[in-house]
């Protein structure tokens, strides 16, 4: 993989599955699944610290996490505790994916808030539900965590939110 990423500050889902094997279909419905985001090996390993199963594995603290789909048990404390905002968790719901993710923009939304999806862009790619709101104080990193139901063809798209405005 190039390093185009860097001058331009997001991954494509193209360069994603370039550098982390995504989990199974199969692997997606059965409960929520960490999926890394993390394309430069630096060393980090708070995830793999963190984890309470031993599913994230980096053989040097230089390496890029690599996750084991089928010891994962979808607890989300990689999502939490990642200093680079580089974790996610996806689960398949039927016609919706949940994607749970960190989320440091203001106003923190409140479970059951209707809110616009972005890309890793940025841009706005359609609208979702929050799930679930882990709250930093409650959270065992620095940032809030948000769960957003989202149609699930936008499941490897999705990776920030924006609470919708007063009349939005």
């Amino acid at each position: 993989m190039s390093d185009e990423y860097l001058s331009r500050g997001y991954l494509t889902t193209e360069e994603l599955k370039e550098i982390v094997e995504i989990p199974s279909e199969e692997r997606l419905k059965k409960k929520p699944v960490a999926v890394p985001e993390c394309p430069q090996e630096i060393p980090c390993t708070p995830c793999a610290e963190i984890c309470p199963v031993g599913a994230i594995s980096m053989p040097t603290p230089n390496d890029r996490p690599i996750v084991d789909y089928e010891k994962c048990i979808g607890c989300s404390l990689c999502v939490q505790i990642c200093p680079g905002l580089a974790f996610f968790m996806i689960h398949y719901r039927g016609e919706v994916a949940r994607i749970t993710m960190p989320h440091e923009l203001l106003p923190i939304p409140k479970r059951g808030d209707e809110v616009v999806l972005l890309n890793r862009r940025g841009e706005e790619v359609g609208v979702g539900k929050v799930v679930l709101v882990i709250p930093k104080e409650k959270s065992v990193g620095d940032t809030p965590v948000v769960t957003v139901e989202v149609p699930l063809n936008l499941a490897w798209e999705v990776r920030a939110i924006r609470v919708k405005e007063a009349g939005e």
